[in-house]
């Protein structure tokens, strides 16, 4: 108790050198959370748009499917087997068709993927319900396609594409809709067609080329030759890019916490050094030299709790504020999920690690000049040379 109040006098009567130190953890604490909060909470949103638009929770492959080669589309389509009939009418698995095509916008040539949904689905959040039979064909298309391609809602314009003979075709078809997302996977060089009506535009009657689960289809292995693929697998790019992000967070953490702490070093270094006859005076009445060394140990360490309670009493509001108001992003199509406004989401487990990691540090970097005490003569602490 009694290095307790000693060390609490002291950091309290060096004035300016301990609020400088504080500031300085203070800001590095709080630079830690913000920006692990913005990692969890656009994390957090990429997944759930993602699930929500593209890839349900889990999917079931054709044999040939592979969705970063566009020449396995050919052949990678089937009937529906019956065995996966059951959950296709009652809504829990919603099959998928894709084909390679071409549209000509203004004249242009732009080769795109037609993909067919079911219009009564409710597993995806793509609009399929405006598919419906209008007499003609129609498509929707997401806003980033409609920026790429000039076109609007009612436009109409002509594509090209091959059946599964090899037999080229053209028609003119109806933009009968633009939908929003941010998962550019289900918007860019896509066009989404009635299923029934890409079927018979490709001679594919009651084929698909992947199923989309829904979180009530029991489903969660290969069925019938089709491939499970679970929401794990589906979203593994998410995963990597956030522990890129990771790995970048910890560069700059790494660069601040040295700034912060070589703060900390040379304040205990100075205070060492002026103190030198009241440390020898600590030892005359009876401190041993190891409680010496554990007393600017805790002031060291006091730096960063102080540091920890500044740090919530001003950034407490900050990072309030930003979780409502979030942070604008540049208007950069990144071909990630990623909306016009990050919403940080603060987990517990990243505000305790940063404190942890901020007190542990603290806590070395004050004993690394503090031990050199335990080597000092006693008589020469007491003549204040050290």
């Amino acid at each position: 108790m009694l290095v307790l109040k000693t060390s609490f006098k002291n950091i309290i009567g060096a004035g300016k050198r301990t609020w400088l130190n504080v500031a300085v953890l203070s800001f590095t604490f709080v630079i830690m959370v913000s920006y692990n909060g913005f990692i969890d909470g656009w994390q957090q949103e990429a997944y759930r748009d993602t699930e929500n638009w593209e890839t349900g929770a889990g999917q079931l492959w054709h044999p040939q499917y592979d969705r970063f080669d566009v020449f396995t589309l050919q052949d990678a389509h089937a009937a529906i087997p019956s065995g996966l009939r059951t959950y296709v009418d009652n809504g829990t698995l919603t099959p998928i068709l894709i084909t390679q095509g071409v549209i000509y916008p203004q004249g242009r040539m732009q080769n795109i993927l037609l993909k067919g949904i079911d219009p009564k689905q409710q597993i995806l959040s793509i609009p399929s319900q405006e598919l419906a039979q209008t007499g003609e064909i129609s498509a929707l298309i997401g806003s980033r396609m409609a920026e790429s391609t000039a076109l609007k809602k009612g436009d109409r314009v002509m594509i090209r594409w091959r059946d599964k003979n090899g037999v080229f075709d053209a028609r003119e078809i109806l933009i009968a809709g633009i939908f929003s997302t941010k998962v550019p996977s289900v918007d860019a060089g896509q066009l989404w067609l009635n299923l029934n009506t890409l079927r018979e535009m490709t001679g594919m009657p009651d084929e698909a080329t992947y199923f989309v689960e829904s979180k009530d289809c029991p489903l969660k292995t290969d069925a019938d030759g089709w491939l499970y693929k679970d929401i794990d697998f589906l979203t593994a790019d998410i995963k990597a890019m956030t522990d890129g992000n990771r790995v970048e967070s910890a560069v700059i953490f790494s660069i601040l916490m040295a700034i912060a702490l070589l703060a900390v070093f040379d304040t205990q270094t100075l205070s060492i050094f002026r103190r030198r006859k009241e440390i020898g005076t600590y030892i005359a009445l009876g401190m041993t030299p190891k409680r010496v060394i554990w007393l600017f140990t805790l002031e060291g360490t006091s730096f960063s709790v102080l540091a920890v309670l500044a740090g919530f009493v001003w950034g407490t509001p900050l990072l309030w504020w930003f979780g409502k108001v979030g942070m604008k992003m540049p208007e950069i199509d990144m071909n990630v999920v990623m909306g016009d406004t990050m919403y940080p989401s603060y987990e517990l487990s990243s505000i305790l690690t940063a404190i942890v990691l901020i007190v542990c540090l603290s806590a070395i970097i004050s004993y690394l000049p503090a031990r050199k005490i335990a080597k000092q003569n006693v008589v020469n602490a007491l003549k204040g040379k050290l």
